[in-house]
């Protein structure tokens, strides 16, 4: 069974740091595009980092120069280094899978995790 389970999310203040953790089982991260999104309350989810099937990296311009995306194909995970976080970085953060994909876009993937609750705030 294809499974996606994130960690590490909780209340953090202004200009600091987590790292979010998402494991995967059922597959293996080869092939598969791994995106990181995000949905504030009352908004829509959007994405906040793409892995393609290719190897390429893209933030989007809200986090870029502050997010990190990694991953560990040995432990079967990727990783979301969080620095500077800022209050309009909370929200429940998923990531998500899909096959041979160039692109994450939120309609197309496959896989998704149940989330982890990041909040920003002093």
């Amino acid at each position: 069974q294809l499974q996606l389970v994130e960690s590490g999310g909780g209340l953090v203040q202004p200009g600091g740091s987590l790292t979010l953790s998402c494991v995967f089982s059922g597959f293996t991260l080869n092939n598969y595009a791994i995106g990181w999104f995000r949905q504030a309350p009352e908004k829509e989810r959007e994405e906040v980092s793409c892995f393609n099937s290719g190897g390429r990296t893209t933030y989007a311009s809200y986090v870029e120069g502050r997010f990190t995306f990694s991953r560990d194909t040995a432990k079967n995970t990727v990783y979301l280094q969080m620095n500077n976080l800022k209050p309009e970085d909370t929200g429940v953060y998923y990531c998500a899978a899909l096959y041979l994909s160039s692109t994450c876009r939120r309609d197309m993937m496959d896989y998704w995790g149940e989330g982890t609750l990041v909040t920003v705030s002093s």
